[in-house]
């Protein structure tokens, strides 16, 4: 059985879910409450933001270059995926 939102592309497997405790699903349209987006958001906001690149290879160097210090901010990465308004029975 396919769960919903599952791409077998992408390899999905089966998460049992406990009845006392149904999933949480996003809404489709809400970036914000997705911690992957926060974190290229914060990328862009601090280091990739209004650059001009010349090649290909100058935005995967500044992207790594961003990705590289943001690795190196632990505490910081841990800020942009706990955001207190999305949290959920976590004080």
């Amino acid at each position: 059985m396919q769960q919903p939102n599952c791409n077998v592309a992408f390899g999905c497997t089966s998460v049992p879910v406990v009845p006392e405790s149904p999933p949480i699903f996003l809404p489709s349209r809400a970036p914000e409450l997705n911690p992957v987006e926060n974190v290229w958001q914060y990328l862009r906001a601090n280091w990739l933001s209004n650059r001009v690149f010349d090649t290909y290879d100058d935005i995967i160097d500044a992207a790594c270059d961003a990705w590289n210090r943001l690795v190196a901010q632990p505490k910081t990465i841990t800020s942009i995926g706990t955001r207190n308004w999305a949290q959920i029975g976590h004080y």
